[in-house]
């Protein structure tokens, strides 16, 4: 009997869900949290002559958001690159991904924390805020980490051309996130909130330029034809 719709044939002796809907749902949960992310940007109430002066004082508000939409799309990118690793999903690995997704749908949480803090706290708020983001973003390592392990272990799962070796070199990128996601809420606590903000910002531009792999760039995905 021939596969169904939802089904592909795998190399080994289980059969393996087809990946698309798992795609598909992913995307739409993207798509519905970096929408929500607007809901927390506001007109800021103002006498006469004073709009520009209200502006000012929600930029924060403003950069919190700039941050987490860049956030969740680099989040997206290495989602999507993700996916181009595996050929179908089981059950084990979809779980894995919903855990991943929860880490993404509550982001709009700590944005929003981190948003009001320096506007309507002092200091002591915005160190808090800092840590919870930071917090929220090395427990949403945790995840990936599992992805890849489960992943190395189950090689028929593995789209072709994926070997051992790449799947086990990007463990490196969700612990490095780990490590370096806490040690900027540990400097927002310790020494000042704004060098914790500022290691958040760096470990987003670092998940955002190895987005394809640690060891597989982007023009290496369009030689062997695996452009999602």
């Amino acid at each position: 009997m021939s596969a169904g719709p939802e089904e592909v044939q795998p190399r080994g002796p289980a059969r393996l869900a087809e990946i698309g809907r798992l795609a598909a749902f992913s995307d739409g949960v993207f798509a519905i949290v970096i929408t929500l992310l607007v809901l927390d940007l506001r007109v800021p109430e103002y006498h006469q002559g004073e709009l520009l002066t209200s502006l000012v004082r929600e930029a924060p508000s403003y950069l919190a958001f700039v941050v987490s939409f860049i956030y969740i799309g680099v989040l997206w990118l290495n989602h999507h690159a993700l996916l181009r690793l595996v050929r179908g999903t089981t059950l084990a690995l979809s779980w894995i991904n919903i855990c991943i997704l929860f880490g993404v749908v509550i982001i709009p949480f700590p944005t929003a924390v981190l948003a009001s803090a320096p506007v309507d706290g002092d200091t002591d708020d915005l160190r808090v805020a800092v840590v919870m983001y930071a917090l929220a973003a090395a427990l949403m390592s945790a995840p990936w980490l599992v992805f890849f392990a489960y992943l190395r272990r189950h090689p028929t799962l593995r789209a072709g051309q994926i070997d051992q070796g790449h799947v086990h070199a990007q463990e490196a990128r969700p612990i490095t996130g780990l490590v370096l996601y806490g040690l900027a809420g540990l400097l927002g606590w310790i020494v000042n909130p704004l060098l914790g903000l500022l290691g958040i910002i760096v470990m987003i531009i670092y998940h955002g330029v190895t987005s394809e792999g640690l060891r597989t760039g982007p023009l290496q995905w369009v030689r062997t034809g695996r452009r999602g």
